[in-house]
């Protein structure tokens, strides 16, 4: 085993809030000079564009993960991760069936582009995407684990769309596979939240929205046999040797 280079929270041109920049050549490209060896594609509400990196990736690298970030109706933000693209489709169409029909507006939120892997233009998403879908957090988190995916609360020392803010201390009995921390948290605010969650791992993700913010040091490594969906598994429940550096 060795220590790999992780995020698993970046956003691509199909989040109206991501910049026009995050094209899938131009990620690929910084994530390697970055070193970012596995990288998660996690726009909102959506997973259409994790083809497109992995087009874009090639045998290279990184390692694409397919995912979405959700926004639940509490207005709390969660990533979602899942073995395959097909399987993270299929959330989606669950997703999509308790989310609202308003339209997005471009000038206002931004584009919403679904690409290929040479940044071509696959459509334009019209439903907007960041907005609340019809699902509680715990029927999202119990949902994700029945399809066998993987849970992280997103960003929760943030003061907006995290869950501490809107609904309080994260229950123990909530079975999310990890808790995500931003670039924001330094050292003492990590053992803060440590001794605060004790029972929880935690990772960090940049949750980044332009090239700029998609730096090494503002994700996390693991400890992995292998750079794959599974060990990342292994690595957020701290099982068979394998782990979260942070």
């Amino acid at each position: 085993m060795r220590p790999f280079q992780v995020d698993l929270h970046v956003h691509t041109v199909l989040s109206p809030c991501g910049e026009l920049e995050m094209g899938a050549p131009e990620i690929v490209q910084q994530a390697r000079v970055e070193g970012i060896e596995i990288l998660a594609v996690t726009d909102h509400n959506a997973a259409d564009n994790v083809p497109a990196l992995r087009e874009a990736a090639g045998g290279g690298g990184p390692v694409i993960i397919a995912g979405l970030e959700v926004q639940t109706a509490e207005d709390i933000h969660l990533v979602a991760l899942f073995p395959s693209y097909g399987e993270a489709a299929d959330f989606q169409g669950w997703l999509w069936q308790k989310m609202g029909p308003v339209l997005n507006d471009p000038d206002y939120f931004g584009w919403q582009v679904v690409i290929d892997g040479t940044n071509g233009i696959v459509r334009y998403e019209e439903r907007l995407l960041v907005q609340a879908v019809g699902y509680s957090v715990d029927e999202v988190v119990a949902e994700t684990g029945r399809r066998g995916g993987l849970s992280i609360m997103a960003h929760i020392d943030r003061s907006s769309f995290a869950y501490p803010i809107v609904l309080g201390p994260i229950p123990d009995s909530l079975p999310v596979d990890a808790l995500e921390v931003s670039r924001r948290v330094d050292a003492e605010d990590l053992s803060a939240l440590r001794r605060q969650y004790p029972k929880r791992i935690f990772t960090r993700a940049s949750d980044a929205h332009r090239l700029a913010d998609l730096k090494a040091e503002w994700g996390c490594r693991m400890l992995l046999e292998s750079p794959s969906f599974d060990e990342i598994a292994l690595a957020l429940r701290g099982r068979e040797g394998r782990r979260v550096l942070l």
